[in-house]
């Protein structure tokens, strides 16, 4: 198991040494913070909050794009808003390919995710915030 803590989270990384795949956890105390954007080619992501709430987007390429981001007019990428809450648990199963980040709600929320492959940084790509025209804001209601 390895732990890496940053401005954004606190991380428990391959907590079981599992031959095939790694699960993980983030303590994530700040909602001022967005980690985002990146995709992988071949890993497929499993998430839920355990505690807490998340607002999580997912970007896709539109069907008949094969360009890469970087060369990519925006409109060519649709993203999608998901939430996850321990109120209304459910895993959201993102596939490679899809670029994905996410943003705290509450203090003290935490994310269990399982990676399909072990994590592999060579399979990992990452597009900068608003990229996609995002707006990461919430909506007060």
């Amino acid at each position: 198991m390895n732990f890496n803590e940053d401005d954004r989270a606190q991380r428990l990384l391959d907590i079981f040494d599992l031959p095939v795949g790694q699960i993980n956890v983030s303590y994530v105390n700040s909602t001022k913070h967005v980690v985002a954007w990146h995709k992988h080619v071949h890993q497929t992501d499993y998430w839920i909050c355990l505690k807490g709430s998340f607002k999580v987007g997912l970007a896709t390429k539109i069907e008949g794009t094969d360009m890469d981001i970087l060369e990519t007019p925006l409109g060519q990428f649709q993203v999608k808003w998901e939430y996850l809450s321990d109120k209304n648990p459910r895993v959201l199963q993102i596939d490679p390919e899809t670029y994905h980040g996410y943003m705290a709600l509450e203090p003290g929320s935490i994310l269990l995710y399982y990676l399909d492959h072990k994590w592999d940084p060579t399979d990992e790509h990452r597009a900068s915030m608003g990229a996609f025209g995002e707006d990461w804001r919430t909506e007060n209601k």
